[in-house]
């Protein structure tokens, strides 16, 4: 007897041997059942070496309860200690799964099965598992001989005599035997519907791929014919279908032995909404000219494994040639990373760390990245054509296709993670891919792998690791071996041929492959540190520029950037170590030519690119833009030089601005697109306007500062016009302006105003002189009497005019006017004096009203260039920008006079200030703004990708696919994007002539 407070000696053998409940196994232990073997040290030993050892002693116990009497438990525990295969076998398999102990104790017999050890029996394949399989009659008889034959598979894979590949081999193998016995009970259900037809069954997936789980769908594909040549092929259909029918039913339906797996034929030609069976003349009909990328994706793993064979084969034949020409569709690589994206973004937050398959790092980033190669280079390579994921790798990393090195990385972590999944799987035999998150399941899943001094920190840490490799690698597969290709490095690797390399960046969308070829030879060449870091970051670089819509001119301009500055220590280092700047880098280069070439002209501007201390890419306050331009202009030592110094900063500025809106536009792999487009619009706007107002602050000290010093002889000031005086200003306007002055105390008005058309000459010129900075255009057509009228006047020649001569059409354009340059006491008195014109008392009369309706009218069927598609020009046309500003400012004329809010120089303001004045409906103003907002971005988009402004679509096919990337479409989608744009404009159009025109439509 055991002293109290003292352990048996029992209690603490069961602790050494890996029991976590030694008192519930003492208890066990010392039932009748084992009583003949309770002290036996082979037993306990075996028991510690499984994976859970108080799950296999419950299991056992529970195994003996079932035998059918004294002497049957006696037979299997003097085999169990006689027998080491079936010791480790049996109780292997009750350490690591409840699901085939509960079988076990149903059916007490069945251990049997596990007795024998030959080498017949280490590999069985369909034909084994055939026989294992023949006597099973109906769903439940063929379900307990499933689980029979899984339990065998089971105890082999746990005790190691078989490996990951060989384990997920013999469960295709098991499903193939599985799916033809139950086609076999259908058929003999209804003869007369197998006598009818011919219906071959296709395997797909993981089981087409001969890698199945021990628990997941199996998809297939049917195919079915008439059995004779002149029967009716559509009865004969229905005969397959029902067949067909029956067999998934009998496989996926729960009975009192549970269910066997699901049966999955939606990869079938139009899914759930298609035929389940179709002729093999259909199939073809619809990847002929219907099917998805992702579809032919998933021929990959197509094979035949029940039914009529030779139809199967037939099918597969069909149908492989076209499985090989998908890669030259366009697109192909961005709809096979956009699909796996899709995949990424389903899985719940809450869910996304433990998944094992789904998720970033998991089994099917390795199974997606060798599916993309093999498709690439399968067409002209028949060795990459093989279904079964390890398989594809070897041959690929064979072939020169992968890195070898890289193909033993993800060929052990794949190994892992799903050996991992299985071990999941075989506990419950449930279809799951997450990991678990109690302890005593963490640990029971490590000891199942072999980690046994720590499991569950062992096991966490191997996971991490082996995901951390697929992470950091499944990307860089396809991008590596093109820089081995031209690097020349690694002696000894096979490496991607010429032809090979060409094929994929075809694929990856690249126009002359060649030409990239050259540039990476020409960055990833060499032995230097600058070549170093380059190959390091070139794959995952290529992959940026793929995902956009000019990958050629991305790799050419980082070529560029990099002979600039590859020299200078800080650009090496900033691309290495910060995050966000070699991603940022290749958005910027790769989304059209105006952010290149604004970089190009001061490559130094790439800092600020960085998430460090370099700026970033927020934008800076108008106060602080003036601030250093000022002082920059201070230090130069005339005119000329400090607007060239102001040009420069504005320079630098606009290449802020356009990175941080492409980046927000396209979003990273940590930070997603900006989901509120009217706020991108808004950003580049006021800082587009922000520094425009700088650089015209600076250039009028300039000149003042070069003619007369510190003071001019008379105050002068810069009223914004237009988009710029409506913070809206776009990356291709002019700045609208309007110049006022008043003599200094003194000065005669002829002197001052000498002095004044000299500024503003001035200004104009040398904001106009070619150089490497894009010129500013100051537009003052907006002045009283246009183009005839003198470019500034005095305050006092303003009021005169607009007192005696001013047109409604002036009214409207002050709208927008806001002092932004120059004396602001002045600017200010400006605006005093045009407020009663622009909220003239009491609105606009009918007279008026009528007057904006028929400029408007004019200048729709007037202004809009021949030849432009009305529909689609985002300033002229029906529903674009001019009809949102003129009705949201015909709006402002009428009550602004009353609605303060009204009184402001911003388009969504006023709209804003309407809707909440109750001037227009809430789903209205949503609807116009909406509209103005797309327009604006349209603009914007076009003078970025194509660096000249327009006010159109681009008609060139690369142009316009730059322009929907940026504003949010993937590829082969642009057609979409024109059809959201013609449907967004309608419908603002629609408003328009409601609120601007009259409810009668008035012109």
């Amino acid at each position: 007897m055991t002293a109290p407070g003292r352990r048996s000696s029992t209690f603490t053998r069961l602790l050494r041997h890996g029991f976590t409940d030694p008192s519930a196994a003492e208890r066990l232990l010392d039932s009748p059942e084992l009583a003949g073997v309770r002290d036996d040290p082979v037993l306990l030993e075996a028991l510690g070496v499984t994976a859970d050892p108080d799950l296999a002693l419950h299991g056992l116990v529970r195994m003996l309860e079932a035998q059918p009497g004294p002497a049957a438990r006696r037979e299997l525990l003097d085999t169990l200690i006689a027998a080491k295969p079936l010791r480790d076998r049996l109780l292997g398999v009750l350490g690591a799964s409840v699901a085939l102990a509960d079988h076990l104790a149903r059916h007490p017999r069945d251990w049997e099965e596990l007795v024998t050890y030959e080498p017949r029996d280490l590999h069985p394949g369909v034909e084994e598992f055939e026989r294992g399989l023949a006597q099973a009659t109906d769903p439940v008889s063929l379900r307990v001989a499933y689980r029979r034959c899984l339990l065998s598979i089971a105890a082999r894979d746990v005790c190691g005599t078989t490996d990951l590949a060989e384990t997920a081999a013999e469960l295709a193998d098991l499903a193939t035997a599985t799916l033809r016995a139950a086609l076999r009970i259908a058929s003999a259900a209804a003869p007369d519907d197998a006598a009818a037809c011919r219906l071959a069954v296709i395997a797909m997936g993981k089981c087409g791929g001969h890698e199945l789980n021990y628990v997941s769908d199996v998809d297939v594909i049917f195919v079915g014919e008439a059995a004779d040549a002149l029967a009716d092929e559509g009865k004969a259909l229905r005969s397959a279908t029902r067949l067909a029918s029956h067999m998934m039913r009998i496989c996926s339906e729960t009975t009192v032995e549970g269910s066997i797996w699901p049966v999955d034929a939606n990869l079938r030609p139009e899914g759930r909404n298609g035929p389940l069976v179709r002729t093999l003349a259909s199939h073809l009909a619809y990847y002929q000219r219907w099917a998805k990328t992702w579809e032919f994706q998933a021929l990959l793993k197509a094979r035949p494994v029940a039914g009529d064979l030779a139809l199967g084969e037939a099918y597969v034949d069909a149908l492989e040639p076209l499985v090989w020409q998908v890669a030259e569709r366009e697109n192909f690589v961005a709809d096979v990373q956009k699909m796996r994206r899709r995949v990424v973004e389903n899985i719940p937050a809450a869910e996304v760390d433990r998944e094992l398959k789904l998720g970033p790092g998991g089994l099917r980033d390795v199974e997606f990245a060798v599916q993309l190669l093999q498709l690439v280079h399968g067409r002209a390579d028949a060795s990459l054509r093989s279904g079964t994921t390890l398989h594809a790798l070897h041959a690929l990393a064979a072939g020169g296709y992968v890195g070898r090195a890289d193909a033993v990385q993800l060929d052990e972590a794949y190994r892992f993670l799903r050996s991992m999944e299985h071990r999941i799987q075989l506990h419950r035999l449930r279809r799951t891919h997450l990991v678990p998150e109690a302890e005593a399941d963490l640990r029971r899943l490590g000891r199942s792998l072999g980690l046994r001094t720590d499991p569950v920190a062992e096991l966490l840490r191997e996971w991490k690791r082996h995901s951390s490799v697929v992470r950091r690698l499944h990307e860089k597969l396809f991008y590596r071996p093109l820089l081995d290709a031209v690097a020349q490095l690694a002696p000894g690797e096979t490496r991607l041929s010429p032809e090979a390399a060409r094929e994929r960046l075809v694929a990856l969308g690249y126009a002359d492959p060649a030409a990239a070829l050259r540039h990476l030879e020409a960055l990833a060449s060499g032995v230097t540190r600058k070549a170093a870091i380059q190959r390091t970051l070139l794959p995952v670089l290529l992959g940026w520029f793929a995902d956009s819509a000019e990958p050629d001119a991305g790799l050419l301009n980082f070529r560029n950037v990099s002979d600039a500055l590859g020299k200078t220590p800080w650009y090496l280092r900033l691309l290495r170590d910060e995050g966000a700047a070699a991603e940022n880098l290749a958005r910027v280069l790769s989304a059209g030519r105006l952010a290149p070439d604004l970089l190009m002209r001061a490559p130094e501007a790439v800092a600020l690119l960085g998430d460090g201390d370099g700026g970033g890419l927020e934008p800076r306050s108008r106060a602080h833009l003036e601030q250093e331009t000022l002082a920059a202009v201070g230090r130069a030592e005339n005119a000329e030089d400090g607007v060239r110094a102001a040009r420069g900063v504005r320079r630098r500025e606009l290449f802020r601005t356009c990175a941080a809106d492409i980046v927000g536009s396209y979003g990273t792999e940590t930070q997603p697109a900006e989901a509120d487009q009217g706020a991108l619009v808004d950003r580049v706007g006021g800082a587009v306007s922000d520094l425009t107002a700088a650089t015209l602050a600076g250039t009028l000290r300039a000149v003042v500062r070069e003619g007369w010093g510190e003071q001019l002889p008379t105050r002068f000031a810069v009223i914004g016009m237009g988009r710029f005086g409506g913070h809206e200003l776009g990356y291709g306007s002019d700045a609208d302006v309007l110049f006022v002055h008043e003599p200094r105390e003194g000065v005669g008005e002829r002197e001052a105003a000498d002095a004044a058309n000299k500024v503003v000459s001035e200004m104009r010129r040398l904001l106009q002189i070619p150089s490497a900075d894009p010129p500013l255009l100051i537009d003052a057509d907006l002045r009283p009497e246009g183009k005839s009228g003198p470019l500034v006047r005095t305050l006092k020649s303003y009021d005169a005019y607009y007192r005696r001569w001013s047109l409604v059409w002036e009214s409207q354009a002050l709208l927008r006017a806001e002092q932004v340059a120059g004396d602001p006491e002045l600017g200010r008195r400006f605006l005093d004096l045009v407020d009663p014109l622009r909220y003239p008392a009491e609105g606009l009369g009918d007279d008026a009203v009528r007057e904006i309706r028929r400029l408007k009218a004019r200048m729709e069927s007037e202004r809009l260039p021949r030849g432009a598609d009305p529909k689609l020009h985002t300033k002229l046309g029906p529903g674009g920008l001019s009809d949102v500003e003129w009705t949201v400012q015909l709006l402002q004329l009428r009550h602004g006079w009353a609605e303060p809010g009204l009184r402001t120089t911003r388009t969504r303001e006023a709209l804003a200030a309407a809707r909440a004045a109750e001037l227009l409906g809430g789903e209205d103003a949503a609807i116009l703004d909406e509209a103005w907002i797309l327009a604006t971005r349209v603009r914007n988009a076009v003078m970025l990708v194509r660096g000249r402004a327009g006010d159109t679509f681009p008609s060139d096919p690369r142009e316009l696919a730059a322009v929907g990337r940026y504003l949010g479409y993937s590829p082969g989608h642009a057609g979409d994007m024109l059809d959201d744009y013609r449907r967004t404009t309608r419908r603002a159009r629609a408003v328009v002539e409601e609120l601007f025109y009259g409810a009668a439509g008035e012109r």
